[in-house]
């Protein structure tokens, strides 16, 4: 087992880290740019290194400082969190290349799935359903044509290394397809340096369900259920729910174990998770994380099983220590996302924390690294908490997430608490009857 573990991240994720190192007896170290000297991830780590100034390519995103800081701390291993550099395969194997070891999957897999189009040809290959498109990148609009024709209109037209809803166009018919494929093919070489897109079948009203998997270095591979992210705003995660509410236990059991084979077929480790779209009782395969994500409490919740602590003991080389057979999914968990932003429009507000109070009682959770007197900085994501809450059925689960969104207290700055209380107030999320486009019409309203 590692000794000291660096965490190449911030905010509430590396606080998360923090927690399960120190739970396993592995002291560990805090990277941070100059705004973020007093955040709590920094104060409770065993050490800390300044790595740069505010903007993350010079600090988060600058793999030298990194790898500097682990070498001068003497770290056994880095582990990148989500987001930044979590999945970089340059960086992973940076990581191995300068003899630490990086918690997560082996380079090939991070380059494999972060290529949609390799993606969607390695899990096929392994059994798991993909939505009907194109078999590889679409150059050209007489191409993306002959393709449109054969799978139906509408399609979606999206960026092969994309990613956040960026590089992304819906054509309803063949003379919106042309001007759509160049407008995603100029944002896609803008935002992601590949100009490269492919197409696939527009699904009406489908659901976004992720499943959770764990694979080790010795052949083992299981799935830990499945998460329900349906409710978004621009392609971003508003709420997670699991069990999903659109799933019966057979289909649940079916697609976890067509995952947790695949998985185990194409040699993968660490956690990561596989996001389809659901409709009409059918999986449709879009992309595949190599990274923890952000709503991974919810899954603990219901499985009980420390996924952190879990990626730390398979980048070691210790096996899993259970099998599918031991997994015991119960009740229901919910998590909202708590960003600095109006309620209402959407804008950041970063500033300073005043009064600060997390809700509790039985079934709480509360990742966040919030403090009152902590200014937000304006440079980074805006979700400075997730509000995780769990109970034996989802009806209950609902009255527990009512009382505790109550109770928290954020005062100085803006937050999205208030949209949060209206999503509880509604009856088509409180009947779970909602798709990937109904949020985004409720907020409209």
């Amino acid at each position: 087992m590692f000794d000291k573990v660096l965490i190449a991240n911030r905010g509430e994720i590396a606080l998360r880290i923090q927690r399960a190192c120190r739970e396993m007896g592995i002291s560990t170290v805090a990277v941070h740019s100059t705004a973020d000297e007093n955040a709590m991830h920094v104060r409770l780590a065993d050490e800390a290194v300044c790595i740069g100034p505010p903007a993350a390519t010079e600090s988060y995103l600058n793999k030298h400082a990194i790898l500097s800081a682990a070498t001068i701390t003497g770290a056994d291993a880095i582990h990148p969190g989500y987001g930044f550099l979590s999945e970089n395969a340059e960086f992973a194997a940076m990581v191995e290349e300068h003899g630490f070891t990086f918690i997560g999957p082996s380079p090939q897999h991070i380059r494999e799935m972060g290529d949609k189009i390799t993606a969607k040809q390695v899990v096929m290959e392994a059994g798991i359903p993909v939505v009907p498109g194109s078999s590889g990148a679409v150059r050209t609009a007489e191409e993306a044509g002959k393709i449109a024709a054969e799978i139906g209109y509408p399609v979606i037209i999206k960026a092969t290394a994309g990613g956040g809803g960026r590089g992304m166009r819906v054509a309803n018919s063949p003379d919106e397809l042309a001007t759509e494929l160049q407008n995603a093919s100029r944002e896609a070489k803008s935002v992601f340096g590949n100009p490269d897109c492919y197409l696939e079948k527009y699904l009406g009203h489908p659901r976004h369900i992720e499943i959770q998997v764990l694979a080790d270095n010795h052949g083992n591979a299981v799935h830990l259920g499945e998460r329900d992210c349906s409710l978004q705003r621009r392609h971003q995660k508003v709420l997670e729910e699991s069990p999903s509410p659109a799933l019966n236990a057979e289909q649940r059991e079916e697609i976890g174990q067509v995952v947790a084979t695949a998985i185990k077929k194409i040699g993968y480790r660490s956690a990561g998770t596989i996001e389809f779209l659901f409709e009409d009782g059918k999986f449709y395969f879009i992309e595949m994380n190599t990274r923890l994500q952000v709503e991974h409490p919810i899954t603990e919740m219901v499985c009980g099983i420390d996924i952190v602590r879990e990626m730390i003991r398979v980048s070691s080389g210790a096996p899993l220590d259970f099998a599918q057979e031991d997994i015991k999914f119960q009740g229901h968990s919910i998590e909202c996302r708590i960003n600095a932003e109006n309620p209402e429009t959407f804008v950041p507000c970063p500033g300073k924390i005043g009064e600060y109070h997390a809700p509790g009682g039985l079934g709480i959770r509360v990742d966040s690294a919030l403090y009152s007197g902590y200014t937000v900085p304006p440079h980074y994501d805006s979700m400075i908490s997730k509000l995780i809450v769990h109970a034996a059925t989802r009806n209950e689960c609902l009255m527990r997430l009512r009382r505790a969104l109550s109770e928290y207290v954020i005062e100085g700055l803006d937050t999205t608490i208030p949209l949060h209380q209206k999503l509880m107030a509604e009856p088509v999320f409180q009947n779970g009857d909602y798709d990937i486009h109904w949020l985004e019409k409720f907020v409209g309203k």
